[in-house]
């Protein structure tokens, strides 16, 4: 088994081929000899504004992959389950809602339905915590019962939308293809702030894998740390699903490949989360754009990935309750 120095090596080392791969992949063929004639100033205009789009998409493709992998990371530790991800309190389906009625008024331009989406999953989030706030099993429920509801009234929205239907269903199944360096500017910032926060409680986070009363043992405030790990990953999840509509899985492959590389210790787990979204993340971008001609959702290719890889995760929890 490799060193744990060696693995962090191997993960940089994946995520700058995949980037480079991005960046250089695509219906235009320009590889690495024009990449390298820009940087030297010899290379045609269309050139750059052809690796300028690539470039915000891969960079965002990243960042969204850095949003939905640590908050994967902190929902499985906060619920204390291995199927937990970041949608698990009906943020994409609140996002959902706000998208398509954006989309349905007339305000379909992208900065709205980015703020329509925002809001509208952040008031899921609030509503959920407030029916569920007495304890996590209920907060579970909660968010299982919102995000059904909220699925309901997104069916309803599409059966309705007419001409709005391929807009519609083009956001939900998520992607980047309308990238554009504000998204990239609001991706990169609120990563940040999420990401902060859950580094800082990683070593809570790790004490109530535990159980509570260990937690409670250690001087640690239980419900301020649900607070604000539910604050940090709706506000990373929201702000994924507002700049690429629905991309699910992410939050369950990423962080579960990790955990079974190096522990279960968050503070290890958070981190190469996010090395291995570099990786990730442009390398499913890259197969939506070259699989068919035109492109796929990258929704759709999350999702082939990843129900294959929920089921290994169901079969694996199984043999090990029947071995306790």
């Amino acid at each position: 088994m490799p060193r744990p120095h060696t693995k962090f090596a191997i993960l940089i080392i994946a995520g700058a081929i995949s980037f480079l791969v991005g960046i250089s992949t695509g219906s235009s063929k320009i590889g690495l000899n024009e990449i390298l004639g820009l940087i030297s100033g010899v290379e045609k205009e269309y050139v750059s504004n052809i690796l300028d789009f690539r470039l915000r998409r891969t960079l965002l493709s990243i960042l969204v992959g850095v949003a939905l992998s640590s908050s994967g990371c902190a929902m499985q530790s906060l619920f204390r389950n291995p199927l937990a991800d970041p949608y698990i309190i009906g943020v994409s389906s609140g996002a959902s809602v706000g998208a398509a009625i954006a989309i349905l008024t007339g305000h379909g331009s992208s900065i709205n339905i980015m703020a329509a989406a925002f809001v509208s999953a952040i008031i899921t989030v609030f509503v959920v915590y407030y029916l569920g706030k007495d304890s996590t099993y209920s907060l579970l429920l909660a968010g299982v019962a919102m995000a059904t509801f909220l699925s309901g009234v997104t069916s309803l929205l599409i059966y309705i939308s007419g001409q709005s239907l391929h807009q519609v269903l083009f956001w939900i199944m998520g992607g980047f293809w309308n990238a554009n360096w504000f998204k990239v500017k609001i991706a990169f910032v609120g990563s940040i702030i999420g990401v902060a926060v859950i580094l800082y409680n990683s070593w809570r986070l790790n004490a109530l894998l535990l159980g509570e009363e260990h937690a409670l043992s250690v001087g640690i405030n239980i419900e301020r740390l649900k607070r604000e790990i539910i604050a940090a990953t709706a506000f990373l999840t929201a702000i994924a699903v507002s700049v690429s509509g629905v991309i699910g899985f992410v939050g369950l492959i990423i962080p579960h490949t990790m955990r079974l590389l190096f522990g279960e210790d968050n503070r290890i787990i958070v981190p190469t989360s996010i090395l291995f979204a570099f990786t990730f993340m442009p390398a499913v971008d890259t197969i939506a754009r070259i699989v068919v001609p035109g492109e796929l959702p990258v929704g759709v290719i999350t999702s082939l990935l990843g129900a294959p890889f929920f089921i290994y995760l169901l079969r694996r929890k199984r043999y090990e309750a029947k071995g306790q």
